[in-house]
């Protein structure tokens, strides 16, 4: 078999306006090029196909643009039902929100029949947006969680999929013994650990206060055992994080609960979602274990009403991503949580310096805000980009309704795209070159 009958057998290309973020702080635009898919991932970007690729088979999304898929490493699946309610509520104490909504809405993820509705109704309403992988929580049900996974494998999204533990200060119909939760977490762990589909098991444990010391040490020995990755809520308000110390005097920091438990690494990958109120000694764990921060913006103004300090995070060398969270926050749509990233890094911003000196301010650019978006994130699976290797995952998106006769360019679409566009601008997606999603179909 010659090269080119090779590639035209396993490979194919979308032509189109490329944008994507190789870089933090600025994008590659390129017009009316070529991105080519050899099996599952990015071969390259070309503006003129190679010989190689010259039998390949391109679909043509002239005038549109094409970009990597992306990533909301922060999403409790479980609470999509009651998204959008319990924004404002009156009383600001912790577990208000808890008591009143999420517990129990979780709670309802036992009933099979309702798990099944649900989580199928969850994936579905993933399709027309732009995210393609994503980490999600599910509750503490163990079935109920491999649920959650069937459905998004269903729907060909890839990502991972948490069971959630909770042994301590939680509402009747979630809380487990430690011995229950470690128990049915292996057992989880045994029929799940090769995936389904492209879904695979993360660790869940929901956050401190909710985990015994024990069931935390022992998750940590399963992490080490099976090899998979961690993610858990980390200093997200000032009262967790009085909580933390009320349950656990000795801690330092919050962090150090997980660390030393091996939660952190150094024999796993760990997403910590907010770390609003990271203390400085707290920061240089994050950086020493290569932790991935889910910055979770809409969420952070709705719980705390504070922004995360993700500017000097980055600057730190800390990795981060964004997540959309639901129900702490109103949406899924990823574009809208770049946008509020945006915001928020504004509002940190001003609120530790004096608003005046606008050309000194250090805040998150829209190239910025879409990195952590795409490859930020994409770095649990090396996608969120288009360089080579890189997974093929792609969004083909239409601005042509929000065209006025005026010439604008490729930048400007872009931001509006993203400012402005919603489900109705969704032409397709891929994930890992499979087309899961055709505006009409």
């Amino acid at each position: 078999m010659s090269q080119v009958e090779y590639f035209a057998e396993r490979s194919f290309a979308i032509k189109g306006t490329l944008v994507f973020t190789a870089q933090r702080d600025q994008f590659t635009i390129m017009e009316d090029a070529y991105l080519v898919c050899d099996g599952k991932k990015v071969a390259g970007t070309y503006s003129a196909l190679p010989e190689q690729y010259r039998q390949i088979k391109v679909l043509d999304a002239s005038g549109k643009f094409v970009i990597p898929g992306t990533c909301d490493i922060h999403v409790h699946a479980s609470q999509a039902p009651f998204q959008g309610i319990g924004q404002n509520i009156e009383n600001g104490q912790w577990n208000t929100w808890f008591e009143r909504y999420a517990f129990p809405d979780e709670s309802r993820f036992n009933d099979p029949a309702y798990a099944e509705l649900t989580y199928t109704r969850f994936a579905k309403s993933l399709l027309a947006t732009p995210t393609t992988r994503l980490c999600a929580y599910a509750t503490t049900s163990r079935t109920a969680t491999e649920t959650l996974m069937k459905a998004l494998a269903k729907f060909g999204f890839a990502g991972y999929v948490g069971k959630v533990n909770m042994d301590r200060n939680c509402a009747a119909g979630l809380l487990e013994t430690t011995e229950e939760t470690i128990a049915q977490t292996r057992l989880w762990l045994e029929e799940t650990k090769d995936g389904i589909g492209a879904i695979y098991p993360i660790l869940t444990p929901r956050y401190f206060p909710s985990c015994t010391e024990s069931c935390l040490e022992q998750l940590g020995e399963l992490a080490e055992e099976y090899h998979v990755p961690v993610q858990s809520h980390l200093s997200e308000g000032l009262d967790e994080i009085d909580w933390v110390h009320e349950l656990a005097p000795d801690l330092d920091y919050y962090a150090q609960a997980y660390d030393r438990a091996g939660l952190l690494g150094p024999h796993t990958r760990a997403v910590m979602a907010h770390c609003v109120f990271s203390s400085p000694e707290e920061v240089k764990t994050l950086k020493r274990r290569n932790v991935l921060v889910a910055h979770c913006p809409q969420s952070n103004m709705n719980s705390c009403g504070c922004a995360a300090p993700i500017m000097e995070y980055l600057d730190a060398g800390i990795a981060v991503g964004l997540g959309t969270d639901v129900g702490g926050g109103n949406t899924l749509n990823m574009f809208r949580t770049i946008f509020e990233a945006i915001l928020a890094s504004k509002v940190f911003w001003a609120s530790k310096n004096s608003a005046r000196n606008m050309d000194q301010r250090k805040v998150l650019s829209l190239p910025n805000a879409f990195y952590l978006a795409t490859k930020g994130g994409g770095v649990l699976w090396k996608s969120g980009s288009f360089e080579p290797g890189y997974c093929f995952d792609a969004v083909i998106l239409d601005d042509s309704r929000f065209c006025d006769g005026v010439q604008r360019t490729p930048y400007e679409r872009i931001e509006r795209l993203i400012t402005r566009s919603d489900d109705r601008d969704i032409c397709a997606k891929y994930i890992d070159g499979v087309c899961v999603y055709k505006k009409g179909e």
